[in-house]
């Protein structure tokens, strides 16, 4: 499944310094009903991004402060798509679909 926001670019200012964008409130509620079971530790999605001509493979993590999603941008991604901290940009995201035999064994 394919989804889409637009994003501000915010850098966590830990020691790390990772950037992120977080996904809107309803969208991230959208995923987590539909794709929630497939969560992995902290409650991780594996998903492909895009971001204008770039693409890679990652993670959303659900942040419960933010009461949705992040998705950690790469100095790669940013350097390529000339991304800085308070850009707004485009995400799009590829989540794969729960296999519905897998779906009743994720659930307790």
């Amino acid at each position: 499944m394919e989804y889409s926001f637009r994003a501000k670019v915010w850098k966590y200012q830990g020691p790390a310094g990772w950037y992120f964008v977080t996904l809107p409130k309803l969208l991230s509620k959208k995923i987590r009903r539909l794709h929630g079971p497939a969560e992995e530790g902290w409650g991780r999605l594996k998903t492909i991004a895009k971001v204008g001509k770039s693409k890679w493979d990652t993670s959303i993590w659900h942040d419960s402060r933010a009461e949705g999603y992040i998705l950690p941008i790469k100095a790669m991604i940013r350097k390529a798509e000339s991304v800085k901290v308070d850009s707004r940009i485009v995400v799009v995201l590829e989540l794969q679909p729960i296999d519905p035999k897998v779906l009743k064994w994720l659930r307790p």
